[in-house]
């Protein structure tokens, strides 16, 4: 029997990455879990950990680009665990490779995954959602949703379809008077597997652009998001600075892309071990939630402190600003000069 002091919580891309540790994140609070992805390796190492931290999981192997399976999913889940409270679309693909190198095949499955399968995912939560008129749906996006680099342009156009359908179905809610919270989390680079897994055709092994933060950084972010109400939360200010810089100098980082964003994006000392990647078929290895970034990884964002805490920080500051014009004005009084040599 569903227990109303828990929350059902379903996540794509469950088996490894941010979706991983976003999992273990949301057992610690005793959420009973659903964890989708294609690799059974990884979904059994993801469901030990939830169960390890305190929650329940249930594992269904799923590929997001079929919406029969994942349609089929979302009401397993509900016959299992209950209905369902969070559904995040986190599952993504990428090649790391030029434009005049992909394949129309390649630029088929980046979109099928991880656009087709954001659009499936929500169509599976909505369905359930709007009969109760309650519910939370969170899209795991990037800060290359709103700007697109070097070697990554099937992965980047992916991620700006999912924001366009997301700002589109937003504003359907909002006409409806729905109460189903809908947002984006952006984040910047982070330790993942995926630079270990995805198809590439560098000279060496692919990398993120640094600097780059653990999993648990998003994770955290991407809980903290179904307890408030904001339309969209950036994860590290590098994500950040990449919209801003995009919105108000976008030749200025046409030019800094071409100039760093491919040599930044190719780990030069680490040559290819394998030939194998997971475009079209897991890899049949649980890889946990990391990278091989450790040593340079951080564990926390200033900046997602601040605008978790951005009504505190705002209040901080209008503080400071009064308490200066207090002190410019009382130095600028007539009599200030003779108070001070007096």
């Amino acid at each position: 029997m569903h227990d109303s002091n828990t929350k059902v919580v379903v996540i794509t891309g469950a088996s490894a990455g941010v979706g991983r540790a976003t999992a273990v994140a949301f057992a610690r609070t005793g959420a009973r879990v659903a964890l989708l992805a294609r690799g059974i390796e990884g979904l059994r190492g993801a469901a030990q950990e939830v169960e390890n931290a305190g929650g329940k999981a249930l594992i269904i192997p799923t590929d997001v680009a079929d919406p029969r399976q994942v349609d089929a999913a979302a009401e397993q889940i509900e016959q299992q665990l209950g209905p369902i409270d969070v559904w995040i679309n986190n599952a993504m693909v990428t090649v790391f490779s030029k434009v005049t190198d992909m394949s129309a095949e390649e630029y088929q499955r980046v979109m099928a995954v991880s656009y087709l399968g954001t659009v499936y995912g929500t169509q599976a939560a909505l369905k359930r959602m709007r009969l109760r008129n309650s519910g939370c749906i969170i899209q795991v996006g990037s800060a290359l949703a709103y700007r697109g680099i070097p070697l990554q342009s099937a992965y980047c156009g992916a991620k700006f379809a999912a924001r366009g359908f997301t700002d589109s179905l937003r504003a359907e809610l909002l006409h409806d008077k729905s109460a189903i919270h809908l947002t984006m989390v952006h984040l910047a680079a982070f330790n993942t597997p995926q630079f270990d897994w995805a198809r590439h055709r560098l000279a060496g092994q692919p990398q993120p652009l640094p600097p780059i933060f653990q999993p648990e950084v998003a994770a955290g972010a991407i809980v903290w998001s179904t307890r408030h109400k904001r339309r969209e939360l950036y994860v590290g200010f590098p994500a950040v600075k990449i919209v801003l810089g995009n919105k108000f100098m976008p030749r200025v980082v046409d030019h800094m892309a071409s100039r760093q964003a491919i040599d930044g994006q190719t780990d030069t000392n680490r040559t290819s071990t394998s030939v194998r990647d997971n475009l079209f078929e897991p890899i049949p290895e649980d890889r946990g939630a990391r990278g091989r970034f450790n040593d340079r990884a951080k564990n926390r964002s200033w900046q997602l402190l601040l605008s978790q805490n951005r009504g505190p920080v705002s209040l901080v500051l209008l503080a400071a600003a009064a308490a200066t014009v207090t002190v410019v004005r009382s130095l600028c009084h007539p009599g200030a000069a003779k108070r001070l040599n007096d």
